[in-house]
Protein backbone atom coordinates (compact mmCIF):
# COMPACT_ATOMS: atom_id res chain seq x y z
CA UNK A 1 0.00 0.00 0.00
CA UNK A 2 1.66 3.41 -0.91
CA UNK A 3 1.42 6.00 1.27
CA UNK A 4 0.88 10.09 0.24
CA UNK A 5 3.41 12.41 0.27
CA UNK A 6 1.81 13.93 2.93
CA UNK A 7 2.01 10.98 5.22
CA UNK A 8 5.42 11.52 6.94
CA UNK A 9 4.77 15.23 6.80
CA UNK A 10 1.66 14.80 9.37
CA UNK A 11 3.53 11.96 11.58
CA UNK A 12 5.64 14.96 12.07
CA UNK A 13 3.56 17.57 13.20
CA UNK A 14 1.53 14.94 15.02
CA UNK A 15 4.55 14.20 16.91
CA UNK A 16 5.46 17.79 17.57
CA UNK A 17 2.15 18.56 18.75
CA UNK A 18 2.08 16.09 21.66
CA UNK A 19 5.58 16.33 22.37
CA UNK A 20 4.93 20.33 22.87
CA UNK A 21 1.49 19.27 24.98
CA UNK A 22 3.90 17.31 26.87
CA UNK A 23 7.09 19.41 27.08
CA UNK A 24 4.55 22.57 28.08
CA UNK A 25 4.29 21.76 31.92
CA UNK A 26 8.04 21.54 32.31
CA UNK A 27 8.58 25.26 30.70
CA UNK A 28 5.54 26.07 32.80
CA UNK A 29 7.21 25.42 35.93
CA UNK A 30 10.83 26.59 35.02
CA UNK A 31 8.91 29.75 34.05
CA UNK A 32 6.63 30.12 36.66
CA UNK A 33 10.27 29.62 39.16
CA UNK A 34 11.50 32.81 37.81
CA UNK A 35 8.10 34.83 39.30
CA UNK A 36 7.09 36.16 42.51
CA UNK A 37 3.95 34.79 43.97
CA UNK A 38 1.83 37.79 42.95
CA UNK A 39 2.94 37.44 39.18
CA UNK A 40 1.97 33.83 39.46
CA UNK A 41 -1.47 34.67 40.41
CA UNK A 42 -1.53 37.67 37.80
CA UNK A 43 -0.37 35.94 34.63
CA UNK A 44 0.02 32.40 35.65
CA UNK A 45 0.41 31.28 32.18
CA UNK A 46 2.74 33.48 30.42
CA UNK A 47 6.59 33.79 30.63
CA UNK A 48 8.40 36.03 33.40
CA UNK A 49 9.02 39.66 32.70
CA UNK A 50 12.41 39.19 33.81
CA UNK A 51 15.04 37.17 34.56
CA UNK A 52 14.59 36.91 38.26
CA UNK A 53 16.67 35.25 40.60
CA UNK A 54 14.95 36.11 44.04
CA UNK A 55 12.63 33.25 44.36
CA UNK A 56 16.05 30.89 44.01
CA UNK A 57 17.67 33.09 46.95
CA UNK A 58 14.37 33.03 48.73
CA UNK A 59 14.31 29.06 48.74
CA UNK A 60 17.46 28.55 50.04
CA UNK A 61 17.02 31.07 52.67
CA UNK A 62 14.11 29.68 53.81
CA UNK A 63 14.66 25.70 54.06
CA UNK A 64 17.90 24.00 53.92
CA UNK A 65 17.04 22.83 50.40
CA UNK A 66 21.02 21.71 49.56
CA UNK A 67 20.48 19.30 52.24
CA UNK A 68 17.32 17.54 50.98
CA UNK A 69 18.59 17.43 47.81
CA UNK A 70 21.94 15.68 49.36
CA UNK A 71 19.25 13.18 51.61
CA UNK A 72 17.30 12.50 48.19
CA UNK A 73 20.81 12.04 46.16
CA UNK A 74 21.66 9.08 48.78
CA UNK A 75 18.75 7.65 49.61
CA UNK A 76 18.19 7.17 46.08
CA UNK A 77 21.76 6.02 44.58
CA UNK A 78 22.22 3.97 47.37
CA UNK A 79 18.65 2.15 46.88
CA UNK A 80 18.77 1.78 42.86
CA UNK A 81 22.59 0.22 43.47
CA UNK A 82 21.18 -2.50 46.10
CA UNK A 83 18.09 -3.53 43.70
CA UNK A 84 20.58 -3.84 40.75
CA UNK A 85 23.22 -6.26 42.83
CA UNK A 86 20.47 -8.01 44.26
CA UNK A 87 18.28 -7.90 41.21
CA UNK A 88 20.74 -9.32 39.01
CA UNK A 89 22.25 -12.17 41.12
CA UNK A 90 18.41 -13.52 41.69
CA UNK A 91 17.06 -12.78 38.36
CA UNK A 92 20.59 -14.47 37.03
CA UNK A 93 19.50 -17.64 39.21
CA UNK A 94 16.67 -17.98 37.73
CA UNK A 95 17.04 -17.76 34.53
CA UNK A 96 20.47 -19.72 34.36
CA UNK A 97 19.58 -22.65 37.26
CA UNK A 98 16.82 -25.16 36.49
CA UNK A 99 15.49 -26.00 39.47
CA UNK A 100 11.62 -27.57 40.70
CA UNK A 101 11.24 -24.66 43.01
CA UNK A 102 12.57 -21.63 40.34
CA UNK A 103 8.83 -20.79 38.92
CA UNK A 104 7.41 -20.39 42.74
CA UNK A 105 10.71 -18.57 43.75
CA UNK A 106 9.91 -16.26 40.22
CA UNK A 107 5.89 -16.27 41.36
CA UNK A 108 7.33 -15.16 45.13
CA UNK A 109 8.94 -12.11 43.76
CA UNK A 110 6.11 -11.27 41.57
CA UNK A 111 4.16 -11.26 44.60
CA UNK A 112 5.54 -8.04 46.05
CA UNK A 113 3.96 -6.24 42.30
CA UNK A 114 0.85 -7.81 43.88
CA UNK A 115 0.46 -6.72 47.35
CA UNK A 116 0.26 -2.81 47.91
CA UNK A 117 3.30 -2.58 50.71
CA UNK A 118 1.23 0.60 51.79
CA UNK A 119 -1.16 -1.67 53.51
CA UNK A 120 1.44 -3.04 55.60
CA UNK A 121 2.56 0.62 56.67
CA UNK A 122 1.94 -0.11 60.52
CA UNK A 123 3.69 -3.86 60.79
CA UNK A 124 6.27 -2.05 58.57
CA UNK A 125 6.88 1.27 60.97
CA UNK A 126 6.54 -1.31 64.77
CA UNK A 127 9.95 -3.61 62.49
CA UNK A 128 11.72 0.01 61.90
CA UNK A 129 11.12 1.05 65.70
CA UNK A 130 12.29 -2.71 66.48
CA UNK A 131 15.87 -2.31 64.65
CA UNK A 132 16.16 1.04 65.83
CA UNK A 133 15.77 2.68 61.85
CA UNK A 134 12.84 5.06 62.54
CA UNK A 135 14.20 8.68 61.23
CA UNK A 136 17.01 7.47 59.51
CA UNK A 137 17.91 7.43 55.56
CA UNK A 138 18.22 3.69 56.00
CA UNK A 139 14.58 2.82 56.76
CA UNK A 140 13.80 4.72 53.42
CA UNK A 141 16.75 2.86 51.62
CA UNK A 142 15.49 -0.66 52.76
CA UNK A 143 11.92 -0.22 51.86
CA UNK A 144 13.07 1.28 48.50
CA UNK A 145 14.69 -2.14 47.45
CA UNK A 146 12.63 -4.06 49.34
CA UNK A 147 9.68 -2.18 46.68
CA UNK A 148 11.78 -2.26 43.74
CA UNK A 149 13.04 -5.92 43.28
CA UNK A 150 9.92 -7.44 41.93
CA UNK A 151 9.68 -5.17 38.99
CA UNK A 152 13.47 -5.58 38.39
CA UNK A 153 13.28 -9.32 38.72
CA UNK A 154 10.53 -9.24 35.93
CA UNK A 155 12.29 -6.91 33.56
CA UNK A 156 16.25 -8.94 34.45
CA UNK A 157 14.70 -12.46 34.45
CA UNK A 158 13.67 -12.15 30.94
CA UNK A 159 16.69 -10.63 29.29
CA UNK A 160 18.85 -12.76 30.74
CA UNK A 161 16.48 -15.77 29.23
CA UNK A 162 16.88 -14.19 26.10
CA UNK A 163 20.52 -14.33 25.70
CA UNK A 164 22.40 -16.95 24.50
CA UNK A 165 23.79 -19.47 26.57
CA UNK A 166 26.90 -20.51 24.04
CA UNK A 167 28.54 -17.21 25.40
CA UNK A 168 28.47 -18.15 29.44
CA UNK A 169 29.73 -21.80 28.17
CA UNK A 170 32.87 -20.65 26.38
CA UNK A 171 33.44 -18.52 29.24
CA UNK A 172 33.35 -21.49 31.45
CA UNK A 173 35.22 -23.10 29.34
CA UNK A 174 38.09 -20.89 29.54
CA UNK A 175 37.51 -20.96 33.37
CA UNK A 176 35.69 -18.45 34.78
CA UNK A 177 33.28 -18.65 37.54
CA UNK A 178 29.63 -17.95 37.90
CA UNK A 179 30.12 -14.65 39.13
CA UNK A 180 33.00 -13.40 36.60
CA UNK A 181 30.47 -14.79 33.95
CA UNK A 182 27.81 -12.45 35.12
CA UNK A 183 30.09 -9.33 35.94
CA UNK A 184 32.28 -9.69 32.30
CA UNK A 185 30.30 -11.30 30.17
CA UNK A 186 26.60 -10.97 31.23
CA UNK A 187 26.16 -7.38 32.35
CA UNK A 188 27.97 -5.66 29.77
CA UNK A 189 24.95 -7.32 27.42
CA UNK A 190 22.13 -6.05 29.45
CA UNK A 191 22.76 -2.39 29.67
CA UNK A 192 19.50 -2.08 28.03
CA UNK A 193 17.74 -3.60 31.30
CA UNK A 194 20.10 -2.39 33.62
CA UNK A 195 18.80 1.46 32.23
CA UNK A 196 15.75 0.72 32.90
CA UNK A 197 15.93 -1.08 36.23
CA UNK A 198 17.87 2.28 37.20
CA UNK A 199 15.24 4.67 35.64
CA UNK A 200 12.64 3.53 36.66
CA UNK A 201 13.72 2.73 40.69
CA UNK A 202 15.38 6.08 40.51
CA UNK A 203 12.65 8.33 40.11
CA UNK A 204 10.39 6.08 42.07
CA UNK A 205 12.43 6.95 44.71
CA UNK A 206 13.47 10.42 44.33
CA UNK A 207 9.72 11.15 43.91
CA UNK A 208 8.18 9.09 46.71
CA UNK A 209 6.56 10.65 49.55
CA UNK A 210 4.69 8.90 51.54
CA UNK A 211 6.88 6.68 53.60
CA UNK A 212 9.87 9.73 54.02
CA UNK A 213 6.88 11.21 55.80
CA UNK A 214 6.22 8.90 57.95
CA UNK A 215 9.71 7.60 58.96
CA UNK A 216 11.32 10.74 58.90
CA UNK A 217 10.82 13.37 61.54
CA UNK A 218 14.50 14.98 61.61
CA UNK A 219 14.40 18.42 59.58
CA UNK A 220 17.96 17.36 58.41
CA UNK A 221 17.34 14.25 57.16
CA UNK A 222 14.22 14.83 54.86
CA UNK A 223 14.31 14.43 51.43
CA UNK A 224 13.08 17.15 49.13
CA UNK A 225 9.17 16.08 48.50
CA UNK A 226 8.49 16.30 52.75
CA UNK A 227 11.12 19.31 52.46
CA UNK A 228 9.07 21.30 50.32
CA UNK A 229 6.18 21.63 52.67
CA UNK A 230 7.55 23.75 54.54
CA UNK A 231 6.78 26.08 52.04
CA UNK A 232 3.50 25.71 52.57
CA UNK A 233 2.18 28.03 55.12
CA UNK A 234 -0.98 27.89 57.56
CA UNK A 235 -2.86 30.75 55.56
CA UNK A 236 -0.36 31.16 52.22
CA UNK A 237 2.49 29.87 50.29
CA UNK A 238 5.22 30.94 48.47
CA UNK A 239 4.94 29.16 44.86
CA UNK A 240 7.49 31.11 43.29
CA UNK A 241 10.26 29.46 45.64
CA UNK A 242 8.49 26.42 45.42
CA UNK A 243 8.73 26.08 41.77
CA UNK A 244 12.39 26.99 42.12
CA UNK A 245 12.22 24.09 44.17
CA UNK A 246 10.33 21.99 41.47
CA UNK A 247 12.48 23.02 38.96
CA UNK A 248 15.94 22.34 40.77
CA UNK A 249 14.30 18.62 42.20
CA UNK A 250 13.64 18.05 38.70
CA UNK A 251 17.24 18.59 37.46
CA UNK A 252 18.46 15.17 38.01
CA UNK A 253 16.14 13.01 36.62
CA UNK A 254 15.90 15.22 33.55
CA UNK A 255 20.03 14.59 33.26
CA UNK A 256 20.00 10.62 34.07
CA UNK A 257 16.91 10.57 31.33
CA UNK A 258 19.39 12.30 28.52
CA UNK A 259 22.24 10.15 29.61
CA UNK A 260 20.29 6.79 29.79
CA UNK A 261 17.29 7.58 27.31
CA UNK A 262 19.36 5.42 24.27
CA UNK A 263 19.48 1.70 27.01
CA UNK A 264 15.65 2.90 28.70
CA UNK A 265 13.61 3.03 25.54
CA UNK A 266 15.85 -0.49 24.18
CA UNK A 267 14.98 -2.07 27.15
CA UNK A 268 11.18 -1.07 26.53
CA UNK A 269 11.29 -2.26 23.63
CA UNK A 270 13.40 -5.55 23.22
CA UNK A 271 11.63 -8.40 23.12
CA UNK A 272 8.67 -6.61 20.58
CA UNK A 273 10.04 -8.16 17.89
CA UNK A 274 12.60 -11.20 16.63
Amino acid sequence: MKHSIWTRPMYYILAFLFASISLYPIVLMIASSFKSSSEIFTNPLSFPKGLNLDTYKTLLEQIPFMKFFYNSVIVSIVSVLLILMTGSLAAYYIARYKYKWNQALFFLFLMGMMIPIKLGIVPLFILMKNLGLTNSLWSLILIYTATGIPLSMLILTGFFRTMPVELEEAARIDGAGDLRILWNVVLPLMRPALGTVFIINFVQSWNDFFFPLIFISDEAKKTIPVGMLSLFGEYSADWGSLFAGLTLSSIPMIVLFFIASKQFMEGLTAGAVK
